[in-house]
């Protein structure tokens, strides 16, 4: 540890475990289209006796959905302790076994990455795999070997991504109410995009200058901002103005086949297809989802889960009452069964 690694401690009264913010200055990210930092606060948690001579963790990478940064998972509030907070509680009680938790910055004036590679966004999946893990691995008393990755809603999507496409990389991988079956989760927001896009005259770019002066998001305005987000993700075109192709007709509605087949290439749904041998060699995947989620991931999880069948790739699976907000409280659940099925300290 460095002599200055005091300075990076946050809320050092609020834990038992020890939270850093070390500042990571990315190669990858460096002149990224959308203008983003490309110097990203990195939030480590370290479980209590952290320090302690020989000990080594198992890392639990935890990633945000759209609209989010990791930084909410650090909540200190009394009254509303967020997802790090708690687990630390539960480690120092004996009621889960420690791990350090990785939390990447994935955020982007659209709102987030996807934790995909994008030319209209930036390298978020190489950001992540090759300079935040290397990273932490050099820096903290890590178990390189017995890695998980989790996340909620586009940050769920992300963890099915990345354990797919790096297989050995995660041992166990967990999706709340992560983004499936694309044609239930975005297609009812593709025409809701078109309509929030009215009073910006039908144009995605007016809209885009719009929010960059008031990041608010009303009404349709969401469905306009994921869309928007979706397109730099998955149809990136840096020969549009754009930067990226939007899958439906801006005058119809229409879908646009060949762009909407390039966003179905990431569909889980389609992806665990041509990813399988990935997915049945993790220790544990956990998927789950709420019986009244808003954007439909329920249905969508349930198509997943057929594919998989078909596949016999073995998983865990959970439905609860709750929708697709306010459930930060299923980590509290599933950390501990990630840590296990990876090996604990």
């Amino acid at each position: 540890m460095d002599a200055g690694a005091g300075s990076y401690v946050r809320d050092p009264h609020s834990f038992h475990g020890r939270v850093e913010m070390r500042p990571l200055t990315s190669k990858v990210l460096r002149g990224n289209a959308l203008g983003d930092p490309h110097v990203r606060e990195l939030p480590v948690y370290l479980p209590p006796g952290w320090e302690a001579a020989g000990a080594r963790y198992p890392v639990v990478v935890l990633l945000a959905g759209l609209t989010s940064r990791p930084h909410k998972y650090l909540e200190t509030h009394p009254w509303k302790p967020g997802v790090v907070p708690l687990f630390d509680r539960a480690v120092a009680a004996g009621d889960a076994p420690p791990a350090i938790l990785v939390l990447p910055d994935g955020f982007t004036a659209l709102g987030g990455s996807q934790y995909v590679n994008s030319s209209a966004v930036g390298r978020y999946e190489d950001y992540l795999v090759d300079e935040v893990l290397p990273f932490v691995d050099r820096t903290y008393p890590t178990r390189p070997e017995r890695r998980a990755v989790a996340g909620k809603s586009s940050g769920g999507f992300g963890a099915l991504h990345l354990a797919m496409r790096h297989p050995g990389l995660f041992r166990a991988a967990a999706s709340i109410s992560g983004d499936c079956c694309f044609e239930h989760c975005y297609g009812p927001d593709l025409l809701a995009c078109l309509r929030g896009l009215v009073p910006h005259g039908g144009d995605p770019a007016r809209f885009l200058m719009s929010f960059r002066e008031k990041p608010e998001l009303r009404g349709d305005d969401h469905a306009v901002l994921n869309v928007l987000a979706m397109s730099a993700c998955f149809s990136p075109n840096p020969e549009s103005p754009l930067g990226f192709d939007l899958p439906m007709d801006l005058e119809t509605g229409e879908r646009r086949p060949e762009v909407w087949e390039r966003w179905l290439a990431f569909d889980p749904l389609r992806a665990c297809e041509l990813h399988a041998d990935a997915l049945r060699g993790l220790s544990l995947l956990h998927l789950e989802c709420g019986r009244r989620d808003e954007f439909h991931l329920q249905w969508g999880l349930r198509a997943l889960l057929r594919r998989l069948d078909g596949l016999e790739i073995p998983y865990q699976h959970e439905e609860h009452d709750g929708g697709h907000f306010g459930i930060d409280d299923r980590f509290l659940a599933v950390l501990p069964r990630l840590v296990r099925a990876v090996g604990s300290a």
